[in-house]
């Protein structure tokens, strides 16, 4: 989110300055990116887990703090709520083996933070949103007391005026009005940053935006929220209802929401994205820095573009567009919609999927999303993150053919080899690919997600007690299989 704050609250005044240095720096992003050989170079790939610290119960533990300081380690840090945690694994280049040294560092970085965690009576927990939370849990003390975080907080629920509307059907119904983002907390995912040369970013998220709604069907791994049956990936829905800052008159016009698809096809590049998130969202976090961005560009230089990155992090599309000025600087594609968990080998596997279908499709994403209208490729999306791999998809046929609806179950074969080629034509090596694609493909051919193994096994659970106690019960075993490293389609029935 940019540079640090030190205060939570802001002035008209500094709210007009930072817009205008918005402006500027949308021009020099423009500039930066026409400069020939900016942002070339080999692709890279990077990665950050987010997780739940819980107690030996299963129940949400406020002791981030405690825990980071007993890991001392530059990889970990705070995020939204006192009982997350964030791992950022090195980045790495995408030929060769890079799952390989991502599974080597998260096993690694696990391993000291679980350490840290059990000196304080705490467990680390990977999953999508935390299914024991409840309603009087979500209380403002949840919220990182770091002034980003509390000024996060402030921007969204006064711009709002009003409480955060909670409304979420699923196979049941969930319903609530909540003052605070709190309940956001609840939400913990993995998100993946390939790194792409300018010239080639609209494809890469176009291609990102077509693969994700079949990549998450088999994927997901979030069905339950305060003791609720909900979507196979709840937490699609709970983190855009508790992100939007959209006052009533802003909402009857229909402007979008901070946490969104998106609006339509990439046409240009980055610089389309971040001049739509300026253009669409109010500044919430309008902490202006000293650079002159245009006067770093007239010299040659590279801008921070502090202000514009740090607005880009209050906005939250599934896929997002990031500029970075380290090492000269780069932009890349965020992919942000995958869960945490269930198990690292899992979690390896979802993202070959994801940047391997991205990969490939890339190289057809001009004729495909003709025949593709965006709003097909948003329904899919919801869709996916509602049914799970049970889920009707549009999905574009071959030249002068009609666009069709399949069962992504039918789909999922020929896109899983599809994403398997995209990753070898890229440089991956045959050995790191293809144990993560039997991994796949066992998923597909039992049908265990890690969404549909927390639905089953709560119901056999609860078939002799109530549903409090089930939960306490599934998750408990889920925790045991997930710290095991066993991929989810091989747990036994609880």
């Amino acid at each position: 989110m940019g540079q640090a704050l030190e205060k939570e609250e802001f002035t008209p005044e500094e709210v007009a300055r930072f817009s205008a240095r918005l402006e500027e720096s949308l021009e020099a992003l423009e500039r930066v990116l026409a400069r020939p050989g900016f942002g070339v170079g080999p692709r890279t790939l990077g990665a950050e887990l987010e997780a739940h610290l819980v107690d030996i119960g299963g129940r949400a533990l406020s002791v981030c703090g405690e825990v980071l300081a007993r890991a001392r380690d530059r990889q970990l840090t705070v995020e939204l709520g006192r009982f997350n945690v964030e791992i950022n694994a090195r980045v790495v280049p995408l030929a060769g083996r890079p799952f390989r040294e991502f599974g080597a560092d998260l096993t690694r970085m696990l391993a000291r933070l679980r350490h840290a965690a059990g000196e304080v009576g705490g467990r680390v927990a990977l999953v999508g949103v935390l299914p024991t939370l409840r309603l009087e849990e979500l209380v403002p003390g949840v919220i990182s007391p770091l002034p980003r975080y509390r000024a996060l907080q402030h921007g969204l629920r006064s711009h709002r005026a009003r409480p955060f509307r909670l409304h979420i059907e699923g196979e049941e119904t969930l319903s609530h009005e909540l003052e605070y983002i709190s309940a956001a907390s609840a939400c913990t995912s993995l998100q993946y940053h390939l790194k792409v040369d300018p010239a080639d970013f609209a494809r890469a998220h176009n291609a990102a935006q077509l693969a994700i709604a079949p990549v998450l069907a088999l994927c997901g791994n979030s069905p339950l929220f305060l003791g609720r049956r909900l979507w196979h990936e709840t937490r699609i829905t709970l983190y855009r209802q508790l992100t939007d800052g959209r006052s009533s008159e802003e909402e009857s016009m229909e402007l979008p929401s901070r946490t969104g698809f998106g609006h339509g096809w990439v046409r240009q590049g980055a610089h389309e994205l971040f001049a739509q998130g300026v253009a669409l969202h109010p500044p919430i976090l309008p902490v202006l820095g000293h650079e002159a961005p245009l006067e770093v560009v007239a010299r040659g230089g590279v801008p921070s573009l502090s202000e514009l990155r740090m607005h880009q992090g209050t906005v939250y599309p599934w896929n997002r567009a990031v500029y970075d000025p380290s090492d000269g600087g780069h932009v890349r594609v965020e992919m942000r919609a995958l869960p945490s968990g269930p198990s690292v080998p899992d979690m390896l596997a979802n993202g070959a999927f994801l940047l391997g279908l991205t990969l490939s499709l890339m190289e057809e994403v001009e004729a495909l999303v003709s025949r593709m209208p965006f709003r097909c490729a948003r329904t899919n999306f919801y869709r996916a993150a509602r049914e799970g791999l049970d889920a009707p998809l549009y999905w574009p046929g071959r030249p002068g053919q009609p666009l069709v609806v399949q069962p992504v179950r039918e789909l999922l074969p020929r896109l899983l080899e599809r994403a398997r080629q995209g990753l070898v034509s890229a440089g991956v090596e045959p050995e790191d690919v293809e144990p993560l694609f039997e991994l796949l493909e066992g998923r597909l051919r039992t049908g265990r997600t890690g969404a549909r193994w927390q639905l089953d096994a709560l119901a056999r659970l609860e078939a002799d007690r109530p549903r409090h106690e089930a939960l306490t019960a599934m998750f408990e075993r889920y925790l045991a299989y997930s710290e095991e490293g066993m991929p989810v389609h091989t747990w036994p029935d609880a």
